[in-house]
């Protein structure tokens, strides 16, 4: 499998722009079960992920494995319906590799989403959390390696690697619609296990609210790469140790499901303000 230079970049980007004359402005990268958010595409194509050179496939149920371009509310959009994680066996340089290409195909800001247990003890399954910062507990990072300045520098800052001002935009869509996003830290782990109660005591104690699977390669990429990040989490159960229950993705996907027309609803308004 390639790793994420200019000419693998530049390749895929192709391949996607021969298929497409859209000429994306925002990136959507939808978590587990998620890919509902495909709806609101309008005159869309779709381009499957193995088709695409370069390109990983997704493995998890859940995860359709599709390129998708269109409009979205006037807007040209790329959206990956179905994305990859470390815990399938991708490098980090890999599991972002999509990122680089939708800059290559033009994005200026990129909308991710993910399902995550609730680590704060408020939060209830099916709440929406806007994501305030990240802790990157995954082990990886996906700059390691030899730094190309034309993709990014070399150090680069996030210190705001989710952006402020379109945090406010989406806490003040949720309010105009009727309800409160809860804001707060994503922890991405590697997987794929659930984490056991006493890692989430830990997570808790390092100021996690949820906790995940993925995201944090691809946001430390698009802030590489000089692309304005919104991320939401679905938040599907509570975390292990805060109820008496067992943990299962059936639950992950049933709670998305729930959620579906408010998470519509709510990204449907916020992209014409991205």
């Amino acid at each position: 499998m390639s790793t994420a230079n200019q000419a693998t970049i530049q390749e895929a980007a192709d391949y996607i722009r021969a298929k497409s004359g859209i000429r994306p402005e925002i990136g959507l990268i939808l978590g587990s079960g998620l890919g509902i958010l495909a709806d609101l595409i309008q005159d869309g194509i779709s381009i499957p992920y193995q088709d695409i050179p370069h390109f990983p496939v997704s493995t998890v149920e859940g995860h359709e494995g599709e390129l998708l371009l269109g409009t979205i509310e006037g807007r040209a959009v790329v959206m990956m319906k179905g994305r990859f994680h470390m815990y399938e066996g991708y490098g980090p340089q890999l599991t972002a590799f999509p990122v680089r290409v939708m800059k290559q195909l033009g994005i200026q800001s990129l909308l991710v989403t993910n399902a995550a247990g609730g680590v704060n003890t408020s939060y209830e399954a099916g709440d929406l959390m806007v994501i305030s910062d990240h802790l990157n507990l995954t082990g990886q990072n996906p700059l390691i390696g030899p730094n190309d300045a034309a993709l990014g520098v070399r150090f680069p800052d996030m210190s705001e690697a989710y952006s402020r001002r379109l945090r406010e935009i989406a806490k003040q869509t949720a309010a105009q619609q009727g309800f409160s996003l809860q804001e707060g830290v994503y922890a991405g782990l590697l997987g794929p296990n659930y984490e056991t109660p006493a890692e989430i005591v830990m997570l808790r104690t390092l100021g996690a609210d949820a906790v995940g699977m993925s995201t944090v390669s691809e946001v430390i990429v698009a802030r590489h790469a000089g692309i304005e990040v919104l991320g939401f989490s679905c938040i599907t159960n509570m975390a292990a140790g805060i109820l008496d229950q067992p943990l299962s993705h059936d639950e992950v996907m049933d709670t998305a499901e729930k959620v579906r027309e408010k998470f519509l609803n709510l990204v449907l308004a916020i992209i014409p303000q991205m």
